[in-house]
């Protein structure tokens, strides 16, 4: 899938986004050490990609390098986002957006109809994306960061199959192109 903004002003440069193959893991790690204080085992990412039936993970890449990488577990009709980040001398030209809205696409597509995830009850920016795509916080789990002992804010955005979700997925993939 490419994303592919129209040349006006202020659009973002083309995103294409992949699904994560064994050969993306080292980029994904180096994305994932400069964005978490605690970050998976590099045998975590290999297992999802190969053990978990469930698990859909997916790279980003601008100019043939990984910048975003994200993945989602789709169970039924619920999709959790299990991770999404982007490279910090990348960030700000809405690739978590991309991303995000391709995890979105990739739930729905695979039969999901809820999406939930869990933020640092710090990370306002994310909360901010989140919400914008339809999410809402519905509990708090206290102590979840280890690094820290910080909350997290589960959040959920639901109905993903609706018509109304379509046409707001719709209208904000529109405003991304520019």
């Amino acid at each position: 899938m490419k994303l592919d903004p129209s040349p006006s002003a202020g659009a973002q440069e083309p995103l294409i986004i992949e699904s994560m193959g064994d050969a993306d893991v080292k980029d994904v790690l180096r994305i994932e050490q400069q964005s978490f204080s605690t970050t998976w085992p590099s045998n975590a990412f290999y297992q999802e990609l190969h053990d978990n039936k469930l698990a859909h993970y997916f790279v980003g890449r601008y100019g043939g390098r990984t910048v975003a990488y994200g993945g989602i577990w789709v169970i039924l009709e619920d999709s959790h986002v299990t991770t999404i980040a982007v490279s910090p001398d990348a960030r700000g030209r809405k690739y978590g957006e991309m991303m995000l809205l391709h995890l979105l696409d990739q739930a729905i597509t695979r039969g999901a109809s809820w999406m939930t995830l869990e933020v640092r009850e710090s990370n306002t920016v994310a909360q901010a994306l989140y919400r914008k795509y339809g999410f809402t916080t519905v509990s708090t789990r206290k102590g979840y960061y280890s690094d820290n002992n910080e909350n997290a804010l589960v959040m959920w955005a639901g109905n993903l199959k609706s018509e109304i979700y379509k046409n707001r997925l719709c209208a904000l993939r529109a405003a991304l192109r520019g």
